[in-house]
């Protein structure tokens, strides 16, 4: 019992150091989505160029951090005509450079890890290009069409398919700032955290029963702790493993990738950890069902050599510039909850979380949950047919549009 009660001891101060940043980063996020609709998206990604890429990355970072939903999403894009590359690239983005993956990481590991990962998410997607112009062929890619089309259910296809922001015309202030702008960021706030909430609390739990149950001698010897060179060669290779092993994406992973930090990992091994949040097994189950098994296998191959040169990348230019953050230094939260600045910082952003969960229940949100899971795509939309929606009830003058796929 006393193990178990030092576990949750962890796991506890660690959700009460990251609660107000977790806020502050959806909130971020919800404000953005609420002005962005997602009909204009695959528009935007018809080819696989540097510039499609970046507009790619940059709307997925403006996107869902749910990994779940972002496959969904990604695989939306993909059957309504975007390029598959791009696609891979708004997948990375959504939940590899999402600002409150970058917050979370700050607060509890240092801004360095922020920086790497904002330096290390776009070499991924260029390496992931590079290798999808050399090895993926064209007979794959059919096969991959085809098999998308068939519209097979994975997970959170209702959450993808959600467009939940402003449908007025105006300015961004003007949209944001009206009673529509408000309800759509509470809807798309409150979904995202749905959404993540999941990995979230596994990943702290996990997190904290590893941290107070695995001795420090164990991750040592596991990660070459006191061989430098042999430590940083390592650490990008079994960062991506441990991950695909842990079940844990999203956001959820970072409070892992803290013990794994504290246990002598390489830098550039967490950052390699982090990226290989949409390669573990379930979602790799659900590549194979979206666009079948030699695919998934090869998304697999792909994804991998693309984290570990991302980490190899920012572990040896954030060496040679002296960035890389002492382990000697790291800290597990565990004094649970005092009167500091944290506390502080959490009641006032839990008021607005309240504020935004009253409006969103207010205004149709119970049927929004409801429909989560949702049903895949119909055939058609991919054709690019999006004038079907589903609208759940509400109060005042949003429309809680679904676009189904």
């Amino acid at each position: 019992m006393d193990a178990v009660l030092h576990a949750l001891s962890i796991a506890g101060s660690m959700t009460w150091e990251i609660t107000w940043a977790l806020i502050l980063g959806f909130a971020l996020s919800a404000v953005v989505q609420a002005v962005i609709r997602k009909s204009t998206v695959v528009t935007l990604l018809g080819d696989d160029r540097p510039r499609t890429l970046a507009i790619a990355a940059g709307l997925g970072a403006s996107s869902s951090s749910c990994s779940y939903a972002a496959v969904a999403l990604a695989r939306s894009l993909f059957r309504k005509g975007a390029n598959f590359t791009a696609a891979m690239a708004f997948e990375i983005a959504s939940t590899n450079l999402v600002v409150e993956l970058g917050v979370i990481l700050a607060l509890l590991m240092g801004w360095e890890f922020t920086a790497a990962e904002f330096v290390g998410g776009p070499i991924m997607i260029v390496v992931l290009a590079v290798l999808f112009r050399l090895f993926l062929r064209d007979k794959l890619l059919r096969q991959a069409r085809e098999q998308a089309d068939r519209g097979l259910a994975g997970s959170m296809e209702g959450h993808a398919a959600m467009d939940m922001s402003v449908q007025r015309e105006g300015s961004f202030a003007r949209r944001l700032l009206s009673g529509e702008g408000f309800t759509s960021t509470s809807h798309v706030f409150v979904m995202e955290w749905a959404a993540i909430l999941r990995d979230l609390v596994i990943g702290l739990l996990i997190a904290g029963a590893i941290a107070a149950w695995v001795p420090d001698s164990f991750w040592s010897t596991f990660f070459f702790e006191g061989h430098p060179l042999a430590s940083k060669l390592w650490g990008p290779v079994i960062g991506p493993l441990v991950a695909i092993a842990s079940f844990v994406c999203s956001i959820g992973n970072v409070p892992l990738a803290v013990v794994l930090w504290k246990g002598g990992i390489s830098f550039g091994g967490v950052v390699s950890f982090i990226f290989a949040d949409l390669l573990i097994l379930p979602i790799l189950n659900i590549y194979r069902k979206y666009y079948g098994a030699k695919m998934a296998l090869f998304l697999l191959g792909t994804f991998y050599v693309a984290t570990v040169i991302a980490g190899y990348i920012v572990e040896f230019t954030f060496g040679g510039l002296g960035l890389i953050p002492d382990q000697a230094d790291a800290k597990l939260p565990t004094e649970g909850i005092t009167w500091n600045y944290t506390t502080f910082l959490n009641i006032a952003f839990l008021f607005l979380a309240a504020a935004l969960l009253i409006r969103f229940l207010r205004t149709g949100g119970r049927d929004m949950l409801r429909m989560m899971g949702g049903a895949p795509a119909t055939n058609d939309d991919h054709h690019g047919h999006d004038d079907t929606h589903t609208q759940a009830p509400h109060s005042g003058n949003h429309q809680g549009h679904t676009n189904h796929g």
